[in-house]
């Protein structure tokens, strides 16, 4: 059962400002269709149902939408796995050899993953964590620096259901003590 939201909270749901982008930002933006606004305001749930489509569902959903608010469910009842759909759904196309990574480090080093390369590592780290016990719902705390590494890792992460949490790398014993 779905409770009301407290009046303070059901206040601030509403809102009716309105925050154009820059002229510069539009310019840059890769969506350039103005219809898009008028299709997601027309229709959300068949709008935001159409690019679910596009994706690789493990069971699909009963329902787009169950919405109460505050609190709203996407694509109710439906499990997908983001690692399958970040990477495996490329390896049947010819993006399998295209570039899904590029990494430059401080002196100029520089290392570009293509999408068979990531999966491939990917799933050779999901399975390390799992010959250390790493179950679906398990915790796994990632302590490392923006190297490519780290997005192999909570892609295994997802891949395997085991539950993540990113430190930076940089930080001290105590602050990875108090993040963890």
């Amino acid at each position: 059962m779905t409770k009301k939201p407290e009046p303070e909270l059901a206040a601030m749901l509403e809102e009716d400002g309105a925050f154009p982008p820059s002229p510069a930002f539009k310019e840059g933006a890769r969506v350039s269709d103005p219809g898009i606004y008028e299709r997601a305001a027309r229709d959300p749930e068949a709008f935001w149902e159409g690019f679910a489509k596009e994706l690789e569902w493990i069971s699909p959903w009963s329902k787009v939408l169950e919405w109460t608010p505050p609190f709203a469910r996407w694509f109710v009842g439906g499990k997908i796995n983001i690692s399958a759909n970040c990477l495996d759904r490329h390896l049947r196309t010819p993006h399998r050899n295209k570039a899904a990574i590029v990494w430059e480090g401080e002196p100029g080093d520089q290392r570009t993953l293509t999408y068979f390369d990531l999966h491939r590592r990917v799933c050779q780290f999901a399975n390390v964590l799992k010959s250390l016990g790493v179950k679906k719902g398990g915790r796994v705390a990632l302590y490392l620096p923006l190297v490519p590494e780290l997005a192999i890792a909570m892609l295994a992460c997802a891949r395997i259901g085991a539950v993540h949490s990113v430190v930076f790398g940089g930080f001290s014993a105590e602050a990875l003590r108090d993040r963890i």
